[in-house]
């Protein structure tokens, strides 16, 4: 199974990653969402935003727009 690092924005400007082992991108961002808890998130910068994101990133650390996973806009 590969490793991928999955981003989690939470409500009001902050930023997490964790590191999630899953088949795809797609697994790895919906793993995070259903089982948030199991995962060490680390602080990961700010961003506005409201509500609860999961979303798998790339190599150089840009989101996969089809990954996301969460209760977004």
């Amino acid at each position: 199974m590969a490793t991928f690092k999955v981003l989690c924005r939470v409500d009001a400007f902050a930023d997490y990653v964790a590191t999630v082992r899953a088949r795809t991108p797609e697994e790895a961002a919906q793993l995070a969402h259903d089982n948030a808890a199991k995962y060490r998130w680390r602080p990961e910068g700010t961003q506005e935003f409201d509500a609860r994101l999961y979303v798998t990133l790339d190599p150089d650390g840009c989101e996969i727009g089809e990954t996301q996973c969460g209760d977004f806009c």
